[in-house]
């Protein structure tokens, strides 16, 4: 049988009316954001399914909202009988999502995680972080030590780094908003395409160490369990099934790069074929395709692309 892999989605894949389809056509659907929203001692899915946007923009409420969303997804695609992943995976945010569904963490100390780090990420030190597409890491650590170099030379203690590496060519920067700035500068002079996101901290850099910490101590209260399946973390792009692993690793990573290309191609040199992107949009589903064109690619967030992907697993063989 040929080994699949699902991906849950992090900040960036929120949309207005997000989940409402499954919501109305499913009753494990309705169930399940029901139980997300009685946790989270707010209508979570009234602001996914209603907005406003610049509400749902918000740190505190995209990270809680897409988490239920994806959850949502998740156990309509379990109850219509989806096969078990070989691996699961998410992008920072996404983590949370592959933990709950590979059994790791209960519904309740995934929501009240979820619920403080959103607000501990949305609390942080100003920051900035740029999309920079069409140039190799390489290329653009150079850029971002020049730039933090240059500061220092003027007594500016500034900072940037490579935050995500989600394609080998679909980096993101992120650190102090004026070395954020002169490296993307750097960057697009060297001719790269630099896109500022609309966040207003660095995440995923040195400036959440801090924030990091505090949250190491929540994680403290919650129990975790072993993985029902593996799990390929952010932070070092390798597999985990062991709780102790699985919490030590997640608690560096609001402080660590995310290292998607490098999980997708370790699932990839697994023997991974098919992708499933369960939750909101198709950022993931992008970023696999741009680093193997081979891999069969799924979307799961609405009834329609359920229905849809449950058919063309069953016509591989998979379910």
């Amino acid at each position: 049988m040929k080994k699949i892999a699902c991906l849950f989605p992090g900040q960036g894949s929120q949309s207005v009316g997000m989940g409402k389809d499954l919501y109305e056509k499913s009753e494990v659907a309705r169930g399940t954001f029901h139980g997300i929203d009685g946790l989270a001692g707010r209508p979570l899915s009234k602001l996914s399914f209603e907005g406003p946007e610049e509400e749902l923009k918000r740190t505190i409420n995209t990270q809680p909202t897409i988490l239920a969303v994806s959850l949502a997804a998740w156990e309509c695609y379990k109850a219509a009988g989806g096969p078990s992943p070989t691996y699961v995976a998410g992008h920072s945010l996404g983590e949370f999502s592959a933990m709950a569904a590979a059994g790791v963490l209960s519904l309740e100390a995934t929501i009240k995680l979820v619920d403080k780090r959103s607000r501990l990420m949305e609390e942080c030190p100003k920051g900035a972080m740029s999309a920079v597409i069409g140039m190799s890491s390489s290329d653009l650590q150079t850029h971002c030590q020049e730039a933090s170099n240059e500061l220092k030379a003027k007594g500016n203690e500034s900072v940037v780094i490579i935050a995500n590496y989600n394609t080998r060519e679909q980096l993101v920067i992120s650190g102090s908003p004026d070395a954020v700035v002169l490296a993307g500068a750097k960057a697009k002079a060297a001719g790269a395409k630099v896109i500022p996101l609309a966040v207003g901290g660095a995440f995923h850099s040195p400036l959440m160490l801090s924030a990091a910490k505090e949250f190491e101590l929540e994680l403290g209260k919650w129990q975790f369990a072993d993985a029902n399946f593996p799990i390929v973390q952010n932070v070092d792009a390798k597999d985990s099934i062991k709780a102790d692993e699985l919490k030590a690793k997640v608690g560096q990573q609001m402080s660590s790069a995310v290292a998607w290309c490098d999980s997708i191609e370790y699932m990839l040199a697994q023997g991974v074929d098919t992708f499933i992107e369960i939750g909101p949009g198709r950022a993931l589903s992008g970023m696999v395709k741009k680093i193997d064109r081979s891999a069969k690619i799924f979307n799961i967030s609405d009834s329609q692309s359920l229905e849809e992907t449950l058919a063309a697993l069953k016509e591989t063989s998979l379910a």
